[in-house]
């Protein structure tokens, strides 16, 4: 494990959510390929592999993706046209009940007293309005003070929008378990990362955490032990 230190020593701390906060990449990954099934078991396997390549990249570009992917054979398969918005609406309603029942991050409550000092920050690729329902259901939705922030904007855009109304100070650090996520995190000078690999469906994790010389932790529960 390379090395994490000083985790309290940052201003701001922003959070995947996303199989960092939540226990939540197979119930989407199941929710990705039930949805997609109308147009048969190998469209779905295609949009789960695009899905699990592209991990953090929100729901609204995966499925423009996957529909104009589309091919004959796939669209022979469905009596419906595809429809961005209904594929949508579908995935909402598959992935909702799990998101309700997912585990959530061992540690979380103590991290937060760690660094009482730094604003957190959820940045995510899923829905920013039913995430915010689902943090204020799930009661965890006060330890994010600096925002809950998610799709349709992307990782980028909302880091740069947080930074520039000094909601996002640095130094900061950025917390996922997707390559997008570090992808994301460089896109703001003075932003360090953090791989956590526990729920992380990336395979090859370990091999381009060292590539890139990123620290990377079981789970958020690590950051307890940082110095």
């Amino acid at each position: 494990m390379n090395k994490v230190s000083n985790i309290d020593s940052y201003k701001t701390i922003i959070f995947d959510c996303d199989g960092v906060i939540l226990n939540s990449n197979k119930v989407k990954t199941e929710a990705f390929y039930n949805t997609a099934l109308q147009f048969g078991k190998a469209a779905a396997e295609r949009l789960v592999k695009y899905h699990i390549e592209r991990g953090g990249i929100s729901r609204y570009e995966k499925f423009q993706w996957f529909i104009d992917s589309l091919t004959e054979d796939d669209l022979a398969q469905s009596e419906s046209e595809p429809n961005l918005d209904s594929l949508l609406a579908t995935y909402a309603s598959e992935v909702h009940k799990g998101l309700r029942s997912c585990e959530i991050a061992e540690g979380l409550a103590e991290l937060r007293n760690k660094t009482e000092a730094s604003t957190w920050l959820i940045v995510s690729g899923g829905d920013q309005a039913e995430l915010r329902e689902l943090f204020t259901e799930r009661n965890i939705a006060q330890y994010f003070d600096g925002g809950i922030f998610g799709s349709p904007d992307t990782k980028e855009t909302i880091l740069k929008r947080e930074l520039d109304n000094k909601n996002l100070t640095l130094p900061a650090v950025f917390i996922g378990d997707s390559k997008y996520d570090y992808t994301a995190s460089k896109s703001i000078k003075g932003i360090h990362f953090i791989f956590v690999h526990k729920w992380s469906e990336v395979e090859d994790w370990e091999s381009f955490c060292n590539f890139n010389h990123i620290p990377h932790l079981t789970s958020i529960k690590g950051l307890l032990l940082s110095n």
